[in-house]
């Protein structure tokens, strides 16, 4: 059988503790899961559309967007991957209503352990996905505050203590070992009172969510997969781990390729 279209980042969700992934190609919904252990092909077909003004781009920028959409668009800004760098407040917001809407709304902060323990912050509405997409195996929301500005506040805060980064090489191998989060918690929060009393932030009592990933076999070295460099895509599909497919002849970030005309066969 065979779907093509464009294809965006998979959607993702819990079941029973288990990642659950969808993705998007075309006007359907494909899910992942049944797939694992099978045979499929991707194929790109040399086309990418821009996910916001649907033009043709010959190259991808911010996961999907043509340059001048990524140059304009609030979603493509420096302070999506640097918080802290909320510049809302002083009238330079690419997209004032895009940033009430988004910036000015509940955000978490959390530890999460994908490759290590790491600190990171989402929308509280984007629990558990923000973690399944980083590939963690449990995750524990620690801080909540009102702003995303706060919210980055409180990560720099914590990464004088505790890693930001995921290594992605050893979350895919799942080169991970069990820690204890709440422990790690405890520690953390009596290091940063001064900044959980001027961000006003609410300490959360949640519980460690464990996560685990429709994988068979995990690889034992990783060999990146890229449509820009091999068009044609082919291999036994192993397992889904964060937005990666780990197929026998190499990982691909389907995240990467948001907005690529896709044909998949299985």
């Amino acid at each position: 059988m065979q779907l093509s279209g464009l294809i965006q980042k998979m959607h993702t969700h819990l079941n029973k503790g288990v990642a659950q992934y969808q993705l998007p190609i075309g006007d359907k919904l494909l899910n992942m899961n049944d797939l694992v252990g099978e045979q499929i092909t991707l194929s790109f077909n040399h086309v990418i559309h821009c996910s916001h003004c649907g033009k043709k781009t010959n190259k991808s920028y911010s996961q999907g967007y043509c340059y001048p959409c990524s140059q304009k668009l609030a979603c493509c800004d420096l302070c999506i991957m640097k918080p802290e760098t909320c510049h809302h407040h002083l009238g330079t917001c690419r997209e004032p209503q895009w940033g009430l809407d988004n910036c000015f709304s509940p955000h978490v902060v959390y530890l999460a352990n994908s490759s290590g323990i790491k600190v990171g912050i989402t929308r509280k509405g984007n629990i558990p996905n923000r973690w399944i997409d980083q590939g963690a195996i449990s995750a524990l929301p620690i801080l909540e505050v009102d702003t995303r500005l706060k919210s980055g506040e409180l990560e720099m805060a914590l990464k004088q203590y505790v890693n930001d980064k995921t290594n992605w090489r050893k979350m895919l191998k799942n080169e991970v070992s069990p820690v204890d989060l709440l422990a790690t918690k405890n520690e953390l929060l009596g290091n940063i009172q001064n900044t959980i009393d001027t961000t006003s932030a609410q300490i959360l009592n949640n519980e460690v969510l464990a996560i685990n990933y429709p994988v068979v076999e995990y690889p034992s070295k990783i060999t990146s997969l890229n449509f820009d460099k091999t068009p044609v895509i082919t291999g036994v599909l192993k397992g889904i781990k964060a937005q990666y497919l780990i197929l026998d002849s190499g990982v691909i970030n389907i995240r990467k390729f948001g907005a690529y005309d896709i044909a998949l066969t299985y």
